[in-house]
């Protein structure tokens, strides 16, 4: 079992993909029991690991040839998502699990790259890079935060796509294998 997650789809109506639509991709693509969580490009799906790599592509390249335009996929395994969510470094007491996100990176940084990363950039809010997730601890809100997609993507040299705290954990409800925290 693996969880796609789509970079910007459906956000502020832009970049429309009915899930549907995306189940019927990833299905023409190869992969089997296709399952979306939620409006922003969260798929969930069987493939052997060899073929993953050929789903993905294949769903990208109907992306483009349906729908007009590129999206970025990061994959994750049933059991990497059950780590993303065990390894958040702001998880704890006193923590509002509404301030908390997830950015997934299509592969790991370099750690010269992770260095040049500024823990001050956006006072109040926080950040920690733990293999190939991003945690944010955002107090002021996502829509305030200077920790954005374009900042973490052109300092890590990989592309990142974020989801809340509230659906990491959720998708734990349709992927098996994963136990929600």
């Amino acid at each position: 079992t693996h969880v796609a997650l789509l970079r910007g789809i459906n956000v502020g109506g832009k970049r429309t993909l009915p899930m549907r639509d995306l189940v019927r991709i990833f299905e023409g693509a190869g992969a089997k029991d296709v399952r979306t969580y939620i409006q922003s490009g969260n798929v969930v799906f069987a493939a052997p690991g060899s073929r993953v790599k050929r789903v993905v592509a294949g769903a990208q390249e109907a992306i483009v040839g349906e729908f007009g335009f590129e999206v970025g996929i990061s994959v994750r395994t049933a059991a990497e998502m059950g780590e993303a969510l065990r390894a958040n470094p702001f998880l704890g007491k006193g923590i509002v699990p509404k301030w908390l996100h997830v950015g997934f990176l299509e592969r790991a940084p370099a750690r010269g790259a992770i260095a040049r990363l500024d823990p001050d950039r956006s006072p109040g809010d926080r950040f920690g890079v733990v293999g190939t997730e991003i945690y944010l601890h955002v107090p002021n809100g996502m829509a305030r935060t200077k920790l954005t997609n374009a900042y973490f993507d052109s300092t890590l040299g990989v592309m990142s796509t974020f989801r809340n705290w509230r659906t990491v954990g959720g998708c734990s409800i349709i992927c098996p294998g994963l136990r929600r925290l």
